[in-house]
């Protein structure tokens, strides 16, 4: 009778039989891309111009007060101080824009295009971004009550040290998105679609829907704390 042996390395050693074995599966590509976000190409001079509806606005400084209606205008290469109640951008274009130290009650840019945009500084009462189409927003130090990016296209953002009351996020679809150290009260995924989004410098009180974070990366302390949640949308009763 002959004896058949069977011989297998262990995987141990990096091998099983004479196919290689990765010591470890982890692979730099599980890791979220960094959004690709540049600053506004702004020229060295600008001319100061004056808000109004429909706009076509080129290398211009636009300084804000009141109740100023720009909806559906284009700006291009501009800049923007405000100490305003109200700005309407609805339906704009922004193309390289900075707005820095900016205090307005409510900024409306509903269904508008935004390209290589930044907002340092200030405070915003509403930032509605709802229907937005982005692709590179940087929001760096911003006070906001209230920000709105439901149903929004968004690529490339970059969202650090801001303190954000209530972030909605219903129906978005947000690629390249990486929050650092900002805090939220309460945050609202809903029907959240996320590819390479980083939430680990997100510091959030709640979650309203934890089963919308499909796609988002996450820190362990941030699993532990959602481990309840997470678990009663599988079915899973916890008890001590």
């Amino acid at each position: 009778m002959r004896t058949c042996q069977a011989h297998t390395d262990l995987p141990g050693d990096g091998t099983v039989g004479s196919t290689p074995y990765p010591r470890s599966m982890a692979r730099s590509s599980d890791a979220p891309a960094a959004p690709r976000v540049s600053p506004p190409d702004l020229p060295p001079v600008l001319a100061p111009a004056s808000a109004r509806r429909s706009a076509d606005l080129l290398a211009a400084h636009l300084d804000l007060d009141g109740a100023v209606d720009l909806a559906y205008a284009s700006l291009e290469q501009c800049t923007i101080a405000a100490d305003a109640d109200t700005v309407d951008l609805t339906g704009g274009t922004l193309i390289d824009v900075e707005l820095v130290g900016a205090r307005i009650a409510s900024l409306r840019m509903r269904d508008a295009s935004l390209r290589r945009v930044r907002i340092s500084g200030g405070r915003i009462g509403t930032l509605d971004l709802s229907s937005a189409r982005i692709d590179e927003l940087e929001l760096t130090d911003v006070r906001i009550d209230y920000l709105n990016l439901g149903g929004a296209k968004a690529t490339d953002v970059e969202i650090s040290a801001c303190t954000i009351r209530t972030l909605d996020i219903p129906q978005a679809e947000l690629t390249r998105v990486r929050f650092t150290d900002t805090r939220s009260d309460e945050v609202d995924p809903r029907g959240l679609r996320a590819t390479h989004v980083d939430l680990r410098g997100l510091d959030a009180a709640a979650f309203l829907d934890a089963n919308s974070l499909r796609g988002t990366t996450l820190s362990g302390f941030q699993v532990q704390q959602l481990a309840p949640v997470l678990a009663a949308g599988i079915g899973i009763l916890v008890k001590d």
